[in-house]
């Protein structure tokens, strides 16, 4: 595989302790003691090169062929970076109205999230690191499938984000019938004009019916 390839893969991420924080085959899963009935399971797919997975998982993947398995250890500079003490911050127990703050609780500050650390008097401190920033990875990757072809290319670009559509295929365009927020129509655009061949144009159509 190289760079610009659409593939599909499984994969499991686990910690330097031997803990599961990431899988994508429901029966390994269930094997593992980790499944999860809220969890979104089946082969990944990605595009190489596209920033759609962290970079060490991204490379180890080009040079891969269709059925090959590899086990492979990132550090934290091609997973999530460092932490950083500059992303932990302490905020006024007023801020959180709704909800009674306690540690261990995410916390949703607009483009931010992060996680409660400790509560001393009316402070709060919150953690806004990726809860993975500073941990080396350890994965095991397989390569299930090479996906060909526009149609099936835009389709693991919607799959990717979770989109399901109809789509049509037109003279250099890619019609997608669904309902989506101006910056995901953006998003998906972008991918597929840049990595999907022979598509210069991406038009959504939204469609009601009778209620």
């Amino acid at each position: 595989m190289q760079k610009g390839d659409f593939v599909r893969i499984n994969y499991t991420g686990r910690l330097e302790s031997g803990e599961i924080f990431d899988i994508t085959d429901s029966d390994a899963a269930r094997k593992e003691g980790v499944f999860s009935e809220k969890a979104r399971y089946g082969p990944m797919p990605v595009i190489i090169g596209a920033n759609m997975l962290i970079p060490g998982l991204d490379k180890a993947i080009e040079g891969m062929n269709v059925g090959d398995k590899k086990d492979t250890e990132i550090e934290p500079e091609d997973a999530f970076g460092q932490r950083n003490s500059n992303l932990v911050k302490t905020v006024s127990k007023n801020v959180f109205k709704e909800h009674e703050p306690h540690p261990g609780m995410i916390v949703d500050f607009g483009s931010m999230r992060g996680r409660i650390q400790s509560i001393s008097g009316g402070r709060v401190r919150v953690d806004f690191n990726n809860p993975l920033a500073g941990k080396k990875l350890f994965y095991h990757i397989e390569v299930v499938e090479k996906i060909d072809g526009a149609e099936n290319k835009i389709r693991a670009v919607l799959d990717f984000f979770d989109v399901k559509s109809d789509i049509k295929l037109g003279e250099k365009e890619a019609e997608i019938n669904a309902k989506l927020p101006a910056k995901m129509k953006e998003t998906l655009s972008d991918m597929i004009i840049r990595h999907v061949e022979g598509i210069e144009r991406v038009k959504f159509i939204e469609t009601y019916g009778k209620k």
